[in-house]
């Protein structure tokens, strides 16, 4: 379901005092659901001024519940898409812009975020339930027409994986992944009291930018190489692909490949021999993923290729 209203123009808006934070009473918040309602009104305002919102943007909101950043976005804002789950918040969201100069710019879509088909957005700025960090990222960056940025809180540990450069203990298939579609940055940290109620975490706010247009790589090749490199992101990329398992996906993907595209001799090829030559001549051997940048693994991936060896 979902409720919508008209967008305004954004001249008289401007005119209006600013909206203040609430906490509304008798409603009771689900830690299970990830319903921790940002209180702190410093906090709110700062997350809404790094955003870098435009008077012309459409500002996505996930997870608004009771309003008080969505409050702050439409005074900044030409409209706000807010998408939420628990019928609940879109009552009081809705009873909260009812009669305002503001209930004209807001949007709000009552569903599931990972299962709706979001609109057109310039940026989206919003506090989600960290359980679903990982795959609504993911699926943000999937999103077309490509947005200009992404304002989100996380879980703090979460965000500094995604903003964990090569040598960093945090590095990972995370911040690989994340980082070749998308330029991140972390902003601020925020504490655990600054919400209502308080998780067990701090938090933490970073601005994902993608990459327009996407580097030109199938994803699911990249995928696959990059999750055999950081199942043991520490070992020499030799030893990872001396390793059995490792081995049996590569003959297995070998042997499609050859059958897509006969070799003109039909040889029989040692996988192994194979694997250690690109590796050698590319000078890999002895590097380990933990250390190596997008450009590298690209690289990597670009030889693999090249010798028949496929990762999907």
């Amino acid at each position: 379901m979902a409720h919508a209203l008209s967008a305004r123009g954004r001249g008289a808006a401007r005119c209006h005092p600013p909206l203040v934070l609430a906490c509304p009473a008798g409603i009771e918040f689900h830690k299970s659901k990830g319903q921790h309602i940002l209180k702190n009104p410093l906090v709110v305002q700062s997350i809404v001024d790094k955003a870098g919102i435009k008077s012309t943007d459409v500002v996505l909101e996930i997870g608004p519940g009771t309003g008080n950043l969505t409050m702050k976005l439409l005074e900044r804002a030409k409209k706000v898409i807010a998408v939420e789950l628990d019928p609940r918040m879109v009552l009081e969201l809705t009873r909260r812009v009812q009669g305002t100069p503001y209930q004209n710019q807001l949007q709000i879509i009552h569903g599931d975020v990972m299962k709706v088909q979001l609109p057109y957005f310039d940026i989206c700025v919003a506090n989600i339930p960290y359980q679903i960090s990982s795959p609504l990222t993911f699926k943000l960056l999937a999103h077309r027409p490509c947005f200009r940025a992404a304002v989100i809180m996380y879980q703090h540990e979460f965000a500094m994986r995604l903003v964990a450069k090569p040598g960093d203990p945090a590095y990972s298939r995370l911040a690989v992944n994340t980082q070749l579609l998308a330029r991140v940055n972390h902003l601020l940290k925020v504490g655990r009291n600054n919400f209502r109620p308080p998780p067990k975490v701090d938090s933490s706010v970073v601005r994902i930018e993608p990459r327009n247009p996407a580097p030109p790589v199938n994803l699911l090749e990249w995928d696959g190489l990059v999750r055999l490199c950081f199942g043991r992101k520490n070992k020499t990329l030799g030893a990872i692909f001396r390793q059995g398992n490792t081995l049996a996906l590569l003959e297995q993907n070998y042997a499609v490949a050859q059958a897509l595209h006969r070799a003109a001799d039909g040889g029989e090829v040692d996988l192994v021999a194979a694997v250690v030559e690109v590796l050698s001549g590319s000078g890999f051997l002895e590097r380990r993923s933990a250390k190596m940048t997008q450009d590298d693994f690209l690289q990597l991936l670009a030889v693999f290729n090249t010798a028949g060896i496929h990762f999907a």
